[in-house]
């Protein structure tokens, strides 16, 4: 048996992958999680596919007495993957402050407590939102590409959550950190164990796809499609969340057992950009059900293109995206199939 990792967020979408790929590469996991935006029925899928149930407590991160307990509870914690936070654009221009608490707070409470409980390293959940609105001769981005203005309070809390982890470590604490800048992750797990089941209204395209398809959304609405692009509809990198959850475990591996910088920043995507309009076209195709769908206005926060270099991680980490679109697409339909199946949505 490998190290012990708090994974924080860990019943979420990219925890509860990340949580197997742990597990099944050898290591102990326990899950904090608040379920603000999860279930805790992810736990019995996690247990099917991998055999073992990981260890969880229901904690808020802001609550540093109660997330302290869980140090206590469990002194061999080596390593921490901190995905706990807010997500959603949209709603993060409507209540900025919700999200600085969150999102800010959580991450602070863990460095602090990092040193006193010997724990050695954190791989921060960070997003390609940093980047902004890139320039044209800076796509792909790099590691190294400026960082133009967040455009959402969701994207700043990313951007200061990487500046307090960079302040931390250079203040002499005796932590390494390894952030990852994912690009959007989709699909779910080839077991249809887990997968992506926002509560509520979902914000990210491919549940809303998937709802859509389905019947349980009346229509998708494509928010703009007079944007600089081929098709006029925003661009993104999409990475398949297995492939996402993999590099979480060799970027563990690199902060525990290799001797390295005490912080390194990675892109983690396809280093491919698809549109929008694509996507849909691209579920309808992988999947035979046509789409119920309609332009709308453009969204406030979103940005018009992105894409990554992932080269460095692809050299550095020794891993790549390998998943093909549309089997990824159809991943997340049949996931969305057995979620109807189970009587669940």
């Amino acid at each position: 048996m490998k190290q012990t990792i708090l994974v924080t967020g860990g019943t979420g979408f990219i925890g509860s992958h990340t949580t197997v790929e742990l597990i099944e590469a050898g290591y102990k996991v326990v899950i904090v999680d608040d379920l603000s935006n999860s279930k805790i029925e992810v736990l019995d899928g996690i247990e099917k596919i991998t055999g073992v149930r990981p260890a969880f407590e229901q904690v808020d991160l802001r609550d540093k007495a109660a997330t302290e307990a869980v140090f206590e509870k469990y002194p061999d914690i080596q390593g921490i993957i901190h995905f706990a936070a807010s997500k959603a654009v949209g709603e993060s221009v409507q209540k900025p402050l919700l999200y600085y608490r969150n999102n800010i707070v959580s991450l602070v409470n863990l460095l602090e407590l990092m040193p006193k409980h010997n724990v050695k390293g954190i791989i921060f959940s960070s997003s390609c939102t940093v980047y902004g609105q890139p320039k044209p001769e800076n796509l792909p981005v790099t590691e190294d590409a400026p960082h133009q203005k967040a455009t959402s309070p969701y994207g700043n809390t990313k951007e200061i959550n990487e500046q307090i982890i960079a302040d931390y470590i250079h203040s002499g604490a005796a932590i390494k950190s390894i952030v990852l800048r994912y690009f959007n992750p989709i699909g779910a797990h080839p077991s249809t164990e887990i997968g992506e089941l926002p509560n509520g209204v979902p914000n990210n395209l491919i549940p809303f796809v998937t709802q859509t398809a389905i019947g349980i959304r009346k229509e998708l609405t494509i928010f703009g499609n007079d944007y600089n692009t081929p098709d006029g509809t925003c661009i993104r990198d999409y990475i398949y969340v297995v492939d996402l959850a993999k590099a979480h475990v060799a970027a563990m591996a690199r902060v525990l057992d290799k001797e390295t910088e005490p912080i390194e920043y990675f892109n983690i995507g396809t280093g491919n950009g698809n549109s929008t309009l694509e996507i849909v076209e691209t579920f309808e195709k992988a999947t035979g059900v046509k789409l119920n769908w309609k332009y709308g206005p453009r969204r406030e926060g979103d940005i018009e293109k992105i894409w990554g270099d992932c080269s460095k991680a692809n050299k550095v980490l020794g891993w790549k995206a390998e998943s093909n679109l549309s089997e990824v697409l159809a991943s997340a339909w049949k996931w969305q199939l057995k979620l109807r199946e189970d009587g669940i949505m």
